[in-house]
C-alpha cells in the first residue's frame, strides 16, 4: 500500500448535510446548510457554525432544528448554504422550503425535509453550537415498521474532497453484531 499525504484539510467521511433552521425576532424562518456537525452525547449535537444570520437568530430564540438534507432536496439544501439571509431576506421562501412551528422549541420544522432534531441551545462558543436534543421527529413517509428507514429518507453527505453530495449507500453490516464473530 502506498499512501499520499494531503496536509491539514477538513476531510472526513461521511459528513452529514445538516440544515439548521431558526426563526428571527419577527417569526420569519431561516435555514442554513452546515456540514460540520456530529452527535456528541445521547441528547446532544455539536455543529461548527461561525457567525451567520442563523446564529444571530439562535442567540435571540435559544432554539433551532436540524434536518437531514436529502437526495430529493439537493438544490434547495445547497441554496440555503450558498446564499445569506443577511443579503436575501426571503431566502427561506426562495429555496422552496415551507415551515411548520415545532411543538417543542421556538424553531421551524422544514416540511420538505422529513427528519429533524428539535434542539435547545446549550452553548455557542468559538463558533461551536451545542444543542440539547429535546425531540426527534420523522414524517411517516420515511418509516418502515415504525422506524426511520435510510433507504426512504435518502440522507445526503458532503464529500469535502470533491465538493459533491453523495446519497447514503447500501447496508454492508450489522452494528454491535458483526464484530462478535471475532470475540
Amino acid at each position: 500500500m502506498s499512501r499520499v499525504n494531503f496536509g491539514v484539510k477538513p476531510w472526513l467521511y461521511p459528513m452529514p448535510v445538516l440544515i439548521v433552521a431558526t426563526y428571527d425576532e419577527n417569526g420569519v424562518p431561516d435555514a442554513m446548510n452546515a456540514a460540520w456537525g456530529i452527535i456528541t452525547d445521547m441528547n446532544e449535537i455539536s455543529i461548527s457554525m461561525g457567525e451567520h444570520k442563523t446564529t444571530e437568530n439562535i442567540a435571540k430564540t435559544g432554539a433551532f432544528t436540524v434536518s437531514m438534507a436529502t437526495a430529493d432536496t439537493v438544490t434547495a439544501s445547497d441554496y440555503v448554504g450558498i446564499e445569506s439571509a443577511a443579503k436575501v431576506p426571503d431566502k427561506f421562501a426562495k429555496s422552496g422550503f415551507h415551515a411548520t412551528r415545532s411543538e417543542f422549541v421556538n424553531a421551524p420544522l422544514i416540511d420538505e425535509l422529513p427528519m429533524a432534531l428539535e434542539c435547545k441551545v446549550k452553548s455557542f462558543d468559538n463558533g461551536i453550537l451545542v444543542g440539547e436534543i429535546v425531540n426527534i421527529n420523522a414524517d411517516e413517509s420515511v418509516l418502515t415498521d415504525g422506524r426511520i428507514d435510510p433507504a426512504k429518507l435518502k440522507p445526503i453527505s458532503y464529500d469535502p474532497v470533491n465538493n459533491d453530495y453523495l446519497v447514503l449507500g447500501e447496508k454492508v453490516g450489522n452494528a454491535f453484531k458483526d464484530g462478535l464473530k471475532l470475540k
